[in-house]
Formats: C-alpha cells, sequence, structure tokens
C-alpha cells in the first residue's frame, strides 16, 4: 500500500448486507462517490478524487478491490481481472443483470445523502464499474451519474457489446427517472474494445436526449494524438492540458456534478 496517496484522507469502513469496505473521504460540500477502475484505487485514482474535492464535493472512495496506491503495471492489472472475472459480485458475462456489488453502492450512497442533505449525490464509475453509476441511480438519492469507460459485461458478441450491465426492472425504474428530468453523462474513446459504440448507442435509444455522452477520437491519426489503445478518461490516459480532449471530458464532469449538485 502506497498511504501517500490517500494522504489527508480520512480512513473509515461502511457496511452493508454483511459486506463491508474501507472508504476514504475528504472534501466539503455535495457529495460524490468515486468507484475507482480495475486493477484498483491507483495513484491516478486519488488524483481525480482530489480533483473532485478541489471543485466544492465531499467526496468518498470505496476500496472495493486491488491495493491502495498501487501503480497499475501488466501484471497487477492481470491478477485484478482475473479476481474480478470469478467474483460473484460482478455481472461480468450475464445479460440484463445488474452486478450485485452495486446494491452496497447505492446503500453508501443513501448513507452519504441522508448525512449531508441537498439535491443528492454523484456518482463516478470507471471501467468495471462504470456502469454501477448507471446502476445507482435506481435509488433517488443519486442525481448525477457518470459513467467512465462502462466495460461490463464483457463485449464479446452483439448483444454483450450493447448490453448496460442491468437487470429489466431496474432499466425501467431508470427510463423512469430520466423521463422526469435525470440526466447520465457517459464517456468513452472511440476506438476502445471494451466500450463498443453499441453500448451507447443503447443508452441513446432508452435515455434519449437525457443521455449525454462524451465520446473522444482515438482512432489512427486523431488530431489529438490519442493514443489507440486508451480506456481510462478520467485516469491513465488523462492528458490534464487545456484543449486535450481528455481535458475537456474532465472539466465536463466536474461542471455536470455543479449543475446538478449545487
Amino acid at each position: 500500500m502506497n498511504v501517500d496517496v490517500v494522504a489527508g484522507w480520512d480512513k473509515g469502513t461502511f457496511s452493508f448486507e454483511g459486506f463491508t469496505h474501507d472508504t476514504y473521504r475528504r472534501g466539503k460540500g455535495p457529495g460524490v462517490v468515486v468507484m475507482h477502475e480495475m486493477p484498483g484505487l491507483t495513484p491516478n485514482v486519488a488524483a481525480f478524487g482530489n480533483r473532485v474535492v478541489d471543485a466544492g464535493f465531499t467526496v468518498v472512495m470505496p476500496h472495493l478491490f486491488g491495493e491502495v496506491g498501487r501503480p497499475p503495471t501488466p501484471g497487477y492489472v492481470l491478477k485484478s481481472m482475473l479476481g474480478g472475472c470469478v467474483s460473484s459480485e460482478f455481472a461480468n458475462w450475464a445479460l440484463k443483470t445488474t452486478s450485485p456489488k452495486t446494491l452496497w453502492c447505492r446503500a453508501l450512497a443513501r448513507s452519504l445523502h441522508e448525512e449531508l442533505g441537498g439535491k443528492g449525490v454523484g456518482a463516478v464509475g470507471m471501467c468495471f464499474t462504470g456502469g454501477f453509476a448507471l446502476a445507482m441511480m435506481v435509488d433517488d438519492a443519486v442525481v448525477a451519474p457518470v459513467l467512465s469507460q462502462p466495460s461490463l459485461p464483457f463485449a464479446a458478441g452483439k448483444a454483450r457489446s450493447a448490453d448496460l450491465n442491468l437487470s429489466d426492472d431496474d432499466l425501467a425504474r431508470i427510463k423512469e427517472r430520466a423521463k422526469q428530468g435525470q440526466c447520465v453523462l457517459g464517456l468513452r474513446f472511440t476506438g476502445d474494445p471494451a466500450v463498443p459504440a453499441a453500448r451507447f448507442e443503447r443508452l441513446r435509444q432508452e435515455l434519449g436526449d437525457r443521455f449525454m455522452a462524451v465520446e473522444i477520437d482515438s482512432s489512427k491519426g486523431n488530431p489529438a494524438g490519442v493514443p489507440r489503445t486508451a480506456h481510462s478518461v478520467l485516469t491513465e490516459h488523462l492528458v490534464d492540458r487545456p484543449g486535450h480532449p481528455t481535458h475537456d471530458a474532465l472539466e465536463r464532469v466536474l461542471a455536470f456534478f455543479g449543475e446538478r449538485l449545487k
């Protein structure tokens, strides 16, 4: 564990229905739950959390898998991926199925909203947890869901490429909230095979103009020089320079939280 990564964050725990995870909390203002990507709570995930704190929010980062503060390496990513693939808490392959882990995340969001009050809380999911933010929208407490490179279920075949990692009942509830005015923000690189275009097209079909997509060109020879292998919009492949499309995406996320939560 690299404790420097979470220096200044208050460590706690949160339990729900027999599951307990460590949490890291920092900041003041409306609440935002930041769920890390594979392979774990990396330095760049923590850096993103700090950016949200600096924008005027109370951020809670649950530690769901992997090691806190360990930078991603090919071996570490593979190890975490293998662990996630066999875990019953993630719906990696199943169609029309909400990942069971989202129940814990929803409870965390409700608890944060009950404590802080206000309009509700935001939620950011990345990669394995990308679709969690959408599933958390089943609860009224979540009013600013951000789906960054939502990668489950694995995009093997046409049906899974368009699947949203949601049960039919959860999707119906989310569509109901969208009709009431709730918005969803999604981020992806256009060449990312883990997040095919069909998944965002399905979100457009189901949610209409309430789904706001930020799709960053990662095709060969793209003007910004985004690598064709780019995957993590807000962390590993973020180029934090004004004018770069990933920087613009980060600013759009922060603005979305401001619009929906303040």
